[in-house]
């Protein structure tokens, strides 16, 4: 019974300075209105002295089972005890306090899943990202092992195994390029340079420079006709990155036909596409195609080559320049991968 006391009244100690400075000035002010003698002024003391004692004690006991309130949630927070903030319970007295806590477990909570969100995508990325490097370097390994065992006398097939090694080497340094970009896209630490360029010219630049590649496939690379005075806004290098991406991927993935360049003009804004006549992407897959390393179709993707990391790339470039890329596909019948930017 003493040591509970003792407790309560150890309890309510930070509040003994305050009610002891009120229970002197209490007294004095007794004394000099009432000019108590004394015996009187003692009898006073004791009886206010008894009754702060109580007050102390009530004080304490009532801090104390406050603290043991708190302590208790917090523990059954670290123990994770609770399913919801809609569990977590305090008196009265303390509803700000539970409020806080509230805030508190939700924050740990989604801290803690998003922590484990980004253990599983660095143990998926780290996956990928081995399993990727692996073709190349196997496929080199390959060919050189088969040179070294004698075929480099071979001219039949000497020239063709070096070929297919210097494909192999090629794929392997855009991969890691492509690997040096997302890394540093998002670190934060890819530096834009916006600035207002005549769209005319440097879409026909682009498109000029990989006619080549679709005339290899047997297929049409059109622009679309751009009013020569249009100027668009953005950081030239990083756009060219990602039109060359939606081309390529769009010369990959046609066989017959044509891909197409466009621009459609809005007041403030000029929206760019890329159109295609290709295979298309099944509609259960358009919300994963800009995945790190995520494939549609894994072996065809493999045959025609990339990093997997291309779509991925357009998507954090095209963010950084206040836009989203859009992305409309019908199998059979082809693809439109499009996005703003402002005039």
């Amino acid at each position: 019974m003493w040591n509970k006391i003792k407790q309560n009244l150890s309890a309510s100690k930070i509040y003994f300075v305050e009610i002891f400075i009120v229970f002197v000035l209490f007294l004095f002010s007794l004394s000099f209105v009432y000019a108590l003698s004394l015996t009187q002024f003692v009898s006073l003391s004791l009886i206010t002295l008894l009754f702060l004692f109580i007050l102390l004690y009530i004080i304490g006991k009532k801090r104390k089972l406050e603290i043991s309130e708190i302590k208790s949630i917090i523990e059954s927070i670290r123990k994770n005890q609770f399913n919801s903030a809609e569990e977590i319970k305090l008196t009265t007295s303390l509803v700000d306090l539970e409020d806080e806590i509230k805030a508190m477990f939700l924050k740990t909570r989604n801290d803690i899943e998003n922590l484990k969100k980004l253990e599983q995508v660095r143990t998926e990325f780290l996956g990928n990202v081995s399993h990727e490097l692996r073709t190349p370097i196997f496929g080199i390994q390959g060919y050189i092992e088969t040179l070294l065992d004698g075929a480099i006398n071979d001219p039949k097939v000497n020239k063709n195994f070096l070929l297919k090694a210097a494909a192999h080497s090629e794929n392997l340094n855009n991969l890691l390029n492509d690997l040096i970009d997302i890394s540093m896209i998002e670190s934060g630490q890819m530096r834009m340079s916006f600035r207002y360029f005549n769209a005319k010219e440097y879409f026909e630049t682009i498109v000029n420079n990989m006619k080549n590649l679709a005339e290899a496939k047997g297929i049409e690379l059109l622009l679309g006709e751009i009013r020569p005075k249009l100027e668009l806004f953005g950081d030239k290098v990083r756009l060219k990155q990602v039109m060359v991406n939606l081309i390529s991927n769009a010369i990959k993935y046609t066989d017959k036909g044509k891909v197409e360049v466009l621009i459609e003009e809005s007041e403030d804004k000029g929206r760019i596409i890329v159109k295609d006549t290709g295979i298309g992407i099944p509609e259960s897959e358009l919300g994963r195609i800009f995945e790190r390393f995520y494939r549609v179709d894994k072996i065809r993707s493999r045959a025609v080559g990339g990093s997997g990391l291309g779509l991925a790339i357009v998507k954090h470039i095209l963010e950084a320049h206040s836009t989203k890329i859009m992305v409309i596909s019908t199998i059979g019948v082809g693809s439109e991968f499009s996005f703003a930017l402002k005039k």
